[in-house]
């Protein structure tokens, strides 16, 4: 490891320093020659290493300029380090059916994993290593679903990898790790889907987590709560239950049922 580098905390930096970790990280991804790897946030190049050996090729996407520097020097065979931000970077221009793998920054997970399952130029497979409690959040462990698992479940399938105990990192962060895999559906799970009304209905439902879901509908769409029990019944819904019991199809005929002007 190089000493040199001090992990930067405003950009989430914490690199994984164990060989064995790192190999069963890639080893989510079921690389061959013939993948192109998607890699965001490289740091020190550890696991951008393994990778190379992998597979047919890595681009590793860094956006602090001088790690980018100190990767280009290490001249990592297979390898493109391109000095980005991510959220700008164009992935039309990778080859179809690329995979990703990367040790997430943790402040910025949301907006990649939205990126990278939105993209008209979707990943073939996605393997994330972020917070244990987002991993699980995403794959909605216990049932309990949230707007991040509705939203990554509705385009991929989603399940989970090792936990990576913290003191793996250098510097370690405050909690565990684990790893998240997305496969994307081979085809839209709905037919005729409403994207922005569907979010709607759903974040409608959301803004008052502690209140049944009668309430919370009736508060966020800005409706009478009888309105609201009228819609959640019409689909098939217990007025009284939570948000986060729903699944992916109830709300989607939960937004049948809301008109444009709810």
């Amino acid at each position: 490891m190089d000493g040199s580098f001090r992990a930067d905390k405003s950009l989430g930096q914490h690199w994984l320093r164990d060989e064995i970790v790192l190999q069963q990280i890639a080893s989510h991804a079921q690389l061959s020659q013939s993948d192109t790897v998607l890699e965001i946030g490289p740091g020190l190049g550890t696991l951008t290493q393994v990778l190379s050996r992998q597979s047919g090729g890595v681009i590793a996407v860094e956006f602090d300029p001088k790690l980018a520097t100190s990767l280009q020097k290490q001249h990592i065979k297979n390898t493109e380090i391109i000095n980005a931000d991510f959220l700008h970077f164009d992935l039309e221009t990778l080859p179809q059916g690329y995979k990703v793998v990367e040790n997430v920054p943790y402040y910025i997970t949301s907006k990649i994993i939205e990126r990278l399952l939105t993209s008209d130029n979707k990943p073939s497979l996605t393997v994330l290593l972020v917070q244990k409690e987002v991993a699980q959040r995403l794959a909605a462990v216990g049932g309990k679903h949230s707007i991040l698992s509705i939203s990554a479940q509705l385009f991929a399938d989603v399940r989970l990898g090792d936990v990576v105990p913290a003191e793996m990192f250098f510097p370690p962060p405050k909690v565990d790790s684990q790893v998240v895999i997305f496969q994307p559906h081979e085809k839209p799970l709905f037919e005729n889907f409403d994207e922005a009304r569907f979010f709607r209905v759903v974040k409608a439902g959301f803004s008052e987590k502690r209140k049944k879901l009668m309430s919370s509908l009736a508060g966020g769409l800005g409706i009478e709560k009888e309105a609201a029990k009228s819609l959640l019944e019409s689909a098939g819904i217990d007025p009284n239950q939570r948000a986060e019991n729903i699944s992916l199809q109830e709300w989607w005929e939960l937004a049948q049922e809301v008109k444009d002007d709810n």
